[in-house]
């Protein structure tokens, strides 16, 4: 489970979804909140449809062999964190509560953009006892602040493809390529 906040206080907007992620590069995160929004990413197509709106908006991905998604998917994903921030322990390498009054139990790493080509000035990820990430609390280059929250999360359940396939209703207007223009 997902939960996206945005915002702080009164004033925070909150989506929710079931996020489903396969490996190398096959994700889905169909949403409650807003309801019947969906991302896909299908390998080669990102995919993001907004129902209020009854707009698709569709990126072609360049396409990579398994290997080079492999590589991505481990150590590179690493590399680029660690080349675009510095990164220590908030408080300590000695587990913490995840906020106040919380019993489970977190290491928490302060990560702090080193260039402002990132896509956050910071970012506090706290790593359950699973090694799994449990939250990520960050700060947008506008000072805005988002906070990714990922609950019951269960690895290696072999997702079939289908899964990842997805079809926007014909009534969708289809906003092609909003990102970039496609790469060779």
């Amino acid at each position: 489970d997902l939960t996206i906040t945005q915002g702080a206080g009164d004033d925070a907007v909150e989506s929710r979804g079931i996020i489903y992620y396969k490996s190398p590069n096959l994700l889905r995160i169909d949403f409650t909140q807003p309801e019947e929004q969906v991302i896909c990413v299908t390998g080669d197509q990102l995919m993001i449809y907004l129902p209020a709106q009854v707009v698709v908006m569709t990126q072609q991905l360049k396409r990579h062999n398994d290997a080079t998604l492999a590589s991505m998917a481990s150590s590179q994903g690493l590399d680029l964190l660690e080349k675009g921030y510095s990164i220590g322990y908030l408080d300590g390498p000695d587990p913490v509560p995840l906020e106040e009054g919380s019993n489970e139990m977190v290491t928490k790493l302060m990560l702090e953009w080193r260039t402002t080509e990132q896509g956050f000035r910071q970012i506090e990820m706290s790593i359950g006892k699973d090694n799994l990430i449990r939250r990520m609390k960050a700060v947008t280059p506008e000072m805005e602040e988002v906070q990714f929250d990922f609950v019951g999360i269960e690895t290696n359940q072999n997702i079939p493809d289908v899964r990842f396939e997805y079809e926007a209703p014909a009534s969708a207007y289809e906003i092609r390529n909003f990102l970039f223009e496609p790469e060779g």
